[in-house]
């Protein structure tokens, strides 16, 4: 489909809140899949990648069903995930595949995990390595390093492992399988990655020790059942809040939002940026902490991001690069080769079409360069079948001296359903 954004004359103000944290939502339905008994879930994210992951688990024995505000999942327990009678569709979802890869590995018979040409053009062997020296028994195309994977679920052993780049996923898979299979995993990371899984792992008693940027599972646990409700998406909330500092006398707050240190990467950036951008934790939920955010429209300078800050930031540097345009002097964002694995290449595409905007922005192998402050010009534009881009360049829209089009959007449902009910200038 296509869209059509008119930028806001006037100053705008919303509060509201946002849809449940996808990467959160991910984790619970897996989790108390796994778990014995029955869990309550609220809140849940209804992204398409979130929904695939429920598909994905009710193929494999776990029973799922609403109930009022939310979901009663009934787990597998001891027992294990069954062996599913069809290919197990994964979307473009790289979280889905990866932490049910983990699963499956020590599960009982044998599974295939799929996907759409995106997710099948993504890389697997930072999974497959370490759960094949476990003892995973594992196929996949190009020798393993991509999908689809068959695994032939069995035993498996202790693991010791070195992450060569910081991922939540690949640390979340192989804890998963540890769990699944009653044995040992230590970990260690590069750089800090998101922690949701250890935090709601130690929440429900698992013997997690986490230390120096190393992570132990250290002895056998059965999940009990538990509640969660799922808080707002910090994800999601980083588009309105971007909105909001770019646009003189705008204002934003955005209410039960998870504010998990790991995901505020970007609104620390902004806030180095000139944003006005501030938060404040107000409760928890099962061991993450929530609470509200506020932004203004702000006068904003250009800066650095390098590799170290980039995991805490990944999935938001798209719409930094869009943030920047209204920054004074150079931003410049270096480590960021992952974008251009994506659903689709985050960098080159977005360089793309911001410059058909107008935007002084240069492509760099791992990351751009921009030059601003630049007024936006509106016109056409093209989405890439790639959610965060549809969103960054609506946000980019938002600012733009005329209407822009967007064309191939309608993919925001992946990661934020509603988005285009709540952003400003939508027509």
């Amino acid at each position: 489909m296509q869209v059509l954004v008119h930028p806001e004359a006037s100053p705008w103000q919303l509060r509201l809140s946002v849809p449940g944290d996808k990467s959160l939502s991910h984790r619970a339905l897996i989790l108390a899949a796994m778990a014995r008994g029955e869990s309550f879930l609220g809140g849940l994210s209804e992204s398409r990648d979130v929904r695939t992951t429920l598909r994905c688990l009710q193929a494999l024995g776990a029973r799922i069903r609403p109930q009022a505000d939310g979901r009663v999942v009934s787990g597998w327990g001891p027992a294990g995930p069954l062996e599913p009678g069809k290919v197990l569709d994964c979307g473009g979802s790289g979280t889905t595949l990866r932490l049910l890869a983990g699963v499956l590995a020590a599960g009982r018979g044998l599974a295939v995990l799929s996907g759409d040409s995106s997710l099948r053009r993504r890389p697997m062997a930072r999974i497959v390595d370490p759960l094949v020296r476990m003892g995973a028994r594992i196929w996949g195309r190009a020798g393993g390093r991509l999908a689809p994977l068959a695994l032939q679920g069995g035993p498996l052993g202790d693991l010791s492992w070195q992450l060569p780049v910081a991922s939540a996923q690949v640390k979340s898979c192989l804890l998963l399988a540890g769990l699944q299979a009653g044995v040992r995993v230590e970990l260690r990371e590069p750089l800090p990655s998101r922690d949701h899984t250890e935090r709601m792992l130690k929440a429900l008693g698992v013997p997690l020790e986490c230390s120096g940027g190393t992570l132990r599972l250290v002895g056998v646990a059965e999940l009990p059942g538990f509640r969660l409700s799922v808080p707002g998406d910090p994800s999601s909330a980083a588009f309105l809040v971007a909105a909001a500092v770019m646009n003189p006398g705008a204002r934003v707050r955005i209410e039960g939002v998870c504010l998990n240190p790991g995901r505020l990467g970007f609104f620390e950036i902004l806030r180095r940026m000139g944003g006005r951008v501030r938060w404040e934790v107000t409760g928890s939920e099962l061991g993450e902490p929530v609470g509200w955010i506020e932004a203004a429209g702000s006068e904003l300078r250009g800066l650095e991001v390098g590799a170290g800050e980039v995991p805490a930031a990944l999935d938001e540097l798209p719409l930094l690069a869009v943030v920047a345009t209204r920054g004074a002097g150079r931003t410049r964002v270096s480590g960021a080769g992952e974008l251009r694995r994506k659903e689709s290449d985050r960098i080159g595409c977005l360089v793309g079409e911001l410059q058909r905007m107008g935007a002084r922005i240069r492509e760099q192998e791992e990351g751009f360069e921009v030059e601003g402050p630049v007024r936006l010009a509106g016109g056409t534009v093209r989405c890439h079948r790639d959610h965060r881009l549809e969103m960054s360049l609506a946000v980019a829209a938002l600012s733009a001296s005329g209407p822009t089009r967007l064309l191939g959007a309608g993919f925001s449902e992946v990661s934020f359903p509603g988005f285009w009910d709540l952003l400003p200038g939508h027509r």
